[in-house]
């Protein structure tokens, strides 16, 4: 498997290049990809080489144990191997399970960079490939540092990608701050022109600077939001570092419950998360 890493040093991501090798087919490719930007240089990577069933690196992730998290999901996240672990492909695995495991009725895992990994603004990308049934909520997205002081939505909250897995041909992207989260969070839908997000790997991406923040699926940008977007008197919230999140969650006010057809177990499968930030 070519992992065809980048050149720490620094990256150029050309817009009309991107789509051009994203109208050709090249969701898969390995480059960093998007709208044009300055020069940018690698800030931080996992590749996630190493043996099948070993747990995600503990120098850049840490995990959320628990349930509910506020969205009434119905799963317990954990950090056992059997929710989250290393394929031995070169991929990080993350499994929903229908299991009672401690009062609920599914497991799964949620894993972060708090406190190992956080940056304000630059380039974060993950090349994904998805589950699919009823009541599967898998996402990549990042939330404010500064969490534990101002609480959400002050700290800000970037949702690169979050999937609702009865739909398998649309991710959404959205913003979430004081006066625009929730229901009102500031959201836009991409949708796949033929084929599934669960069928093949995809590339999401969020190139985030100090005035917008433009996502893009396959190098294909889908949606800005500026500081002039957001609703009267609301704050710019996106001026300080996040981190990075990753999970895949069952149930919640977002997707509902699986129905009697959602199989189990399913799985979330990450090639790589990657970051940029502008180059010196």
């Amino acid at each position: 498997m070519n992992r065809g890493v980048p050149h720490p040093e620094r990256v150029a991501a050309g817009f009309a290049l991107a789509l051009l090798l994203a109208t050709i087919g090249c969701a898969g490719r390995r480059g960093p990809t998007g709208p044009a930007l300055p020069a940018l240089q690698l800030t931080w990577q996992d590749e996630f080489e190493g043996p099948a069933g070993q747990s995600p690196d503990s120098a850049n992730w840490v995990y959320d144990i628990g349930t509910d998290w506020g969205n009434a999901q119905l799963e317990y996240d954990t950090n056992r191997p059997e929710n989250v672990s290393l394929d031995g492909a070169g991929h990080l695995t993350i499994v929903a399970r229908r299991e009672d495991y401690r009062g609920s009725a599914y497991t799964s895992a949620r894993i972060n960079t708090r406190g190992k990994f956080e940056q304000a603004r630059g380039r974060f990308e993950a090349r994904l490939k998805l589950p699919s049934g009823q009541g599967l909520w898998p996402a990549f997205w990042l939330l404010g540092s500064n969490f534990a002081s101002v609480g959400w939505p002050s700290c800000g909250e970037i949702d690169i990608m979050e999937y609702r897995g009865q739909e398998p041909r649309v991710v959404h992207g959205s913003l979430h701050g004081p006066g625009y989260s929730g229901g009102n969070a500031l959201t836009a839908p991409f949708q796949l022109a033929r084929g599934s997000f669960d069928a093949a790997f995809h590339v999401f991406a969020v190139d985030w600077d100090g005035d917008r923040i433009v996502w893009s699926v396959d190098g294909i940008p889908y949606r800005t939001v500026t500081r002039s977007d957001l609703p009267p008197a609301a704050p710019w919230v996106f001026d300080h570092p996040f981190f990075v999140i990753l999970n895949v969650a069952v149930g919640g006010n977002y997707v509902g419950g699986p129905s009697p057809g959602t199989s189990f177990p399913q799985t979330m499968t990450i090639d790589y998360v990657r970051a940029y930030a502008a180059a010196p």
